[in-house]
């Protein structure tokens, strides 16, 4: 489906947009443009692929103009353009808003003036049952992702999304600040031993959009279903494979916004989700205002279901976790005694 066809990445300098051109710049792809605001990160990644596919355009989702401009010609847009960090957000939470959901409203605007096919929007766990800035942020722009594909019954545009749960050795993750602590002879610090999280690597997260690109309807949300490990397993797993069993822990407790564990799907859309075998579909409520008539014609209903989260998934036991870990090439390199190298 890509062979001659032009994508565009926003946030495209960052690790998802890393993961994307190795897997795609030795295919039949047309073009691969890369937006961002960030050109030290942008000329970095143009030494080292050195490919005539791939486009830089310097600019910013919070701005209309910019974004497009940067998608006249596009045929597919992998929109992963966000502030991502929960304290950050919380702390400045009109920034997340005016990234994750104004620069999701401009992106898909321009996405629908210039004819652009399809719209995969990058979405991710915290979004359910949100409890910072950074999921209450990303919650809305899947609202307005859902929201603007209502719209599109007679366009040729389709938007749809995904959600997924931490991203492995990607920008800002904790097992790189693992390493790093470990490297330098410093206690691994621990938020909470206890916590879960889901467990993806970046192929994963590539191979959940790839999914959501072929498979997709207007307003639909794919969930992977994944792993979950706690922080002290995570942890513990690092040590024994880095061969520090016995290196030091120090637990710091929560960070400003941070969970417990982090949900994938709730009640309400479990109740409704459609399973894909490795993945969930959530479709989108196609309903009008006018509810009388969807009863008038039977078809409301009542299901009542538990939600994905991070505690009821399958649990990761150390050696499992171990074993995941091992398919990260940073992790590898790690073992390997070689410098790793962090794609952002």
């Amino acid at each position: 489906m890509f062979d001659g066809k032009t994508l565009l990445i926003t946030g495209g300098t960052g690790s998802f947009g890393n993961t994307v051109l190795k897997r795609f710049l030795d295919t039949g792809i047309s073009e691969i443009r890369v937006f961002s605001r960030d050109e030290k990160k942008q000329d970095d990644q143009r030494k080292k692929f050195q490919s005539d596919k791939l486009k830089f355009y310097i600019g910013d989702v919070r701005d209309p103009g910019s974004i497009l401009s940067a998608t006249r010609g596009v045929d597919f847009i992998f929109h992963a353009a966000a502030l991502k960090q929960v304290p950050s957000c919380e702390f400045h939470p009109m920034e997340a808003v005016k990234t994750n959901v104004l620069g999701t409203e401009n992106v898909l605007e321009a996405a629908i003036q210039n004819g652009v096919s399809r719209v995969v929007c990058l979405s991710t766990d915290k979004a359910v049952y949100p409890i910072n800035a950074m999921g209450i942020s990303k919650a809305l722009m899947e609202k307005v992702m859902v929201a603007k594909s209502r719209e599109l019954a007679k366009s040729q545009t389709v938007i749809c999304g995904t959600r997924y749960g931490n991203v492995m050795a990607s920008r800002g993750s904790v097992i790189p600040l693992f390493a790093q602590q470990i490297g330098a002879n410093k206690p691994i610090t621990i938020t909470d031993p206890n916590m879960t999280r889901f467990m993806m690597t970046l192929s994963d997260a590539v191979d959940l959009v790839l999914y959501a690109f072929t498979h997709g309807n207007n307003g639909d949300i794919f969930v992977q279903k994944a792993p979950a490990a706690t922080i002290g397993v995570l942890a513990e797993a690092m040590r024994k494979r880095l061969g520090v069993a016995q290196h030091p822990i120090d637990v710091i407790g929560t960070r400003h916004g941070e969970k417990l564990y982090e949900t994938l799907l709730s009640r309400e859309e479990m109740a409704n989700a459609v399973d894909m075998g490795d993945y969930y579909r959530i479709p989108p409520d196609l309903r009008d205002l006018n509810y009388a008539k969807y009863v008038e014609q039977g078809e409301t209903t009542i299901t009542r279901a538990e939600d994905y989260n991070s505690h009821n998934t399958t649990r990761l036991d150390v050696d499992g976790m171990g074993e995941l870990l091992m398919k990260l090439d940073f992790f590898r390199d790690l073992v390997a005694g070689r410098t790793p190298t962090l794609e952002d």
